[in-house]
């Protein structure tokens, strides 16, 4: 029958993707699904296979987390790679350790960011911190001012959320995952540079 009902496994199977595709899919609005009285995600075979139908199959394998997440890393690379690193007033007074520390010091930021994004608890709250007191901190140990540790960190998150808007736009989000996926962006990396600008703070009265 083609109205019979599917349990999230089932309906992985017939989509050929991980079951925790499908679970990510049905929490951001992207397939429709129907809850249980009892909270458990089920799926109509035949609303499945219209999706799958509308759906092609490049953009099926671009919306799976993984390949999402490989594809953001590859232009945030790109991006810095690109020489855009060398303008900066900030990069400029840094030798080449201390280039090397804040290049390695996007990826946290990257990870930090898509932990929030797929989590979004207290753990993943409490990392915004920690990345802020690192760049704080950082800043301070190569003699950097307040406002170059402000562009530094501003200038990893403007890449970084250009690439993820850039992915999203070529994988055709719906528009209701996307809004949302932007606002906890915004709303991790504005914790991050207000924990930043805090830690400097209480550095500079601590070391006076």
């Amino acid at each position: 029958m083609t109205d019979e009902w599917l349990s999230l496994s089932d309906a992985a199977e017939v989509l050929g993707v991980h079951p925790s595709t499908v679970r990510l899919w049905s929490d951001k609005g992207v397939l429709p699904v129907h809850k249980t009285q009892g909270g458990h995600r089920r799926y109509k075979r035949s609303e499945i296979s219209l999706w799958a139908q509308t759906n092609s199959k490049s953009r099926l394998e671009a919306l799976q987390p993984e390949n999402m997440m490989q594809e953001i890393i590859r232009n945030v690379r790109v991006q810095i790679s690109e020489g855009s690193l060398e303008a900066e007033s900030w990069y400029q007074k840094l030798d080449d350790d201390a280039r090397n520390q804040y290049r390695m010091g996007a990826r946290s930021l990257f990870h930090g960011l898509m932990n929030f994004i797929s989590a979004n608890d207290v753990d993943a709250a409490s990392e915004a911190y920690a990345i802020g007191y690192e760049y704080a901190s950082r800043a301070r140990r190569y003699s950097l001012s307040y406002v170059d540790a402000a562009k530094a960190f501003l200038f990893f998150r403007n890449s970084l959320i250009e690439s993820v808007v850039k992915v999203c736009g070529e994988a055709n989000l719906p528009a209701s995952q996307a809004a949302r996926m932007y606002s906890q962006m915004h709303t991790f990396t504005d914790a991050i540079l207000i924990s930043l600008l805090q830690t400097y703070e209480s550095l500079e009265h601590a070391n006076r």
